[in-house]
């Protein structure tokens, strides 16, 4: 018995394309074999010079409990924000995340304690407009310390837009705001036209928490 057949292949180009104009997929589950595409009224973003970092977090940032990499092991990141109960996260999306990875306009934050991946998230880059798709954490404060590591390092390489899609209590006491989907558009189209790199801090050189803190406090 053959199984119902999407209308249509989405590729990583389509899924680009679909981004440079305010869209996204989703699944409904885990099973599921088709994709949908999402387009808030309301679009959740992090203002670049306005990320909240509490005392606490910075004191865990600061201290390196987390080693913090970037773009080490972006299987492993998507695959574990996949292992939640409910996910929109499917294979699909495991399948075009990493073919957009291998040609470098998907990246991940890993954090890793006693070298163990504890926590990360990933994100699309396209322009100077970065779309944060997932984070996980399954130790205390980890997506929150690659989270300030991100920021850092998209304001390091002259990013303008970090699209969060929606605004949670968990994102909003981070700093996110919601805007109208008219201004996120204005901004969206006036960041993919801006030139920026993901790697302006070199894989190399590994980020201390202090240089990400400084990197990513609020200009004054």
């Amino acid at each position: 018995m053959s199984r119902p057949q999407p209308k249509f292949e989405i590729t990583p180009g389509i899924l680009l394309r679909a981004y440079s104009i305010g869209l996204f997929p989703m699944a409904e589950s885990r099973e599921a074999e088709t994709l949908f595409w999402i387009e808030p009224e309301e679009r959740g973003v992090f203002p670049l010079d306005r990320l909240i970092v509490s005392k606490s977090l910075a004191k865990t940032a600061r201290s390196d409990r987390f080693v913090i990499t970037a773009d080490r092991d972006f299987s492993g990141v998507i695959e574990a924000c996949a292992k939640r109960d409910k996910t929109w996260i499917n294979a699909e999306i495991v399948r075009l995340y990493s073919e957009l990875h291998a040609r470098g306009h998907a990246h991940s934050v890993e954090a890793y304690q006693d070298g163990e991946l504890v926590g990360g998230l990933y994100g699309v880059s396209l322009g100077a407009a970065f779309f944060g798709e997932s984070m996980f954490h399954c130790a205390r404060d980890a997506s929150k310390v690659a989270l300030v590591h991100l920021v850092a390092r998209l304001r390091q390489g002259g990013f303008r837009l970090l699209d969060a899609q929606f605004v949670t209590p968990h994102l909003a006491a981070l700093g996110a705001v919601a805007i109208s989907r008219e201004t996120y558009r204005r901004r969206l189209s006036a960041a993919i036209d801006a030139p920026a790199d993901f790697a302006a801090w070199p894989a190399h050189r590994p980020m201390g928490g202090a240089q990400a803190l400084a990197l990513a406090a609020p200009r004054r």
